[in-house]
């Protein structure tokens, strides 16, 4: 019998994930996001102008620059607050869209709220505020939700679906059981979009197409083949039973790749997010050509925010780029037609 794990903060616990990501190696053994067996057919004769190239996308009302999102990640800690301010300022001045980490912390404790608050500097982009679906098990309703919302002046939220973490960690919140009915009562009660989103290991056709039938107004695939939080949690494991048992998940879940086409079969009526394990921008263009509007990156951002706002600048210029250009190479003069650019699979 293993004995009982005193349960950390749900702050220090943050603390632990940044750290963790920050300092050790977390990706996926072996699976990858599949986006590696597609490219572009080259369009030598494009007959485009790269200054013309319309790499603008509108999502939930607001006109992004470029179909680029940075993915949810932390709030909750003062290192967590100076994450985010960095990447917000320079989504405010690129015009990309941002989510916040989970927001329990603050919904815990209004003394942290500090931490996710970034519209003082970043008042036009795309933000999405978020809580965890399970915590509707757990005696959260619409309120909690809707209080996250407008905590931060989010323009949506995101429901994050992390069954597996939530599984390995010694004190995770483990009964998703009749979580679907209590998500489509948060769509109706809220009073902006609701996203589902996964955390690195893909929604099933089945589930992106019971989703869209609750109610949610867009879906975050959020694939296997980048950070393995199954991993992350094996490097917070306080016993060897409980590192064991997470390790042996770090290659589960579905290639990001694949996720995505599976959300476009289920939910063909909503917008796709595509995330998980993407590298560049060329992999985000291939990911819009496999059918999603946006493409998000969580371990590159952060990286970048933690060393300085100027570095989240260089890498949202160096995504727009590849994207750009991926586009004009491709043929593909804006976004619309990017998605229907049919990609070459390799075996």
């Amino acid at each position: 019998m293993t004995q009982p794990i005193d349960a950390p903060t749900t702050e220090s616990r943050k603390v632990d994930h940044i750290k963790i990501n920050l300092e050790r190696d977390v990706q996926f053994p072996n699976v990858t996001t599949g986006l590696e067996k597609y490219a572009f057919m080259h369009q030598a004769l494009p007959e485009l102008d790269l200054s013309t190239v319309d790499s603008t996308i509108s999502l939930f009302g607001k006109t992004l620059s470029a179909p680029i999102l940075i993915s949810s990640m932390t709030g909750g800690t003062d290192m967590a607050h100076r994450i985010n301010l960095n990447l917000a300022q320079a989504a405010q001045t690129h015009k990309i869209a941002m989510g916040l980490g989970s927001q329990r912390a603050a919904i815990e404790s209004d003394t942290l709220v500090y931490s996710y608050d970034v519209r003082k500097i970043a008042p036009d982009i795309l933000l999405f505020a978020n809580v965890g679906a399970v915590q509707l098990n757990y005696g959260y309703t619409w309120q909690q939700c809707q209080k996250a919302v407008d905590m931060v002046g989010a323009d949506a939220l995101i429901l994050h679906f992390n069954v597996l973490q939530e599984a390995v960690q010694p004190e995770g919140d483990i009964n998703f059981a009749g979580l679907l009915k209590k998500v489509e009562a948060v769509c109706k009660a809220v009073n902006v979009p609701v996203i589902a989103k996964e955390v690195g290991w893909g929604f099933s056709e089945k589930n992106a197409r019971e989703l869209a039938n609750a109610g949610v107004s867009a879906i975050d695939v959020a694939g296997a083949g980048g950070t393995s939080w199954s991993e992350v949690e094996y490097h917070r494991a306080p016993t060897a039973f409980h590192a064991r048992v997470a390790r042996s998940f770090a290659d589960w879940g579905i290639p990001t790749s694949d996720a995505i086409q599976y959300a476009v079969k289920g939910a063909p009526n909503l917008p796709i997010i595509a995330s998980g394990g993407i590298k560049d921008g060329v992999e985000i263009a291939k990911c819009i050509a496999l059918g999603a509007s946006l493409g998000g990156i969580a371990s590159h951002f952060l990286k970048a925010a933690n060393e300085s706002v100027e570095a989240v600048d260089q890498l949202i210029r160096e995504l727009t780029a590849q994207i750009r250009i991926a586009m004009l190479c491709s043929g593909a003069s804006n976004i619309a037609s990017l998605q229907k650019t049919p990609l070459i699979k390799r075996d």
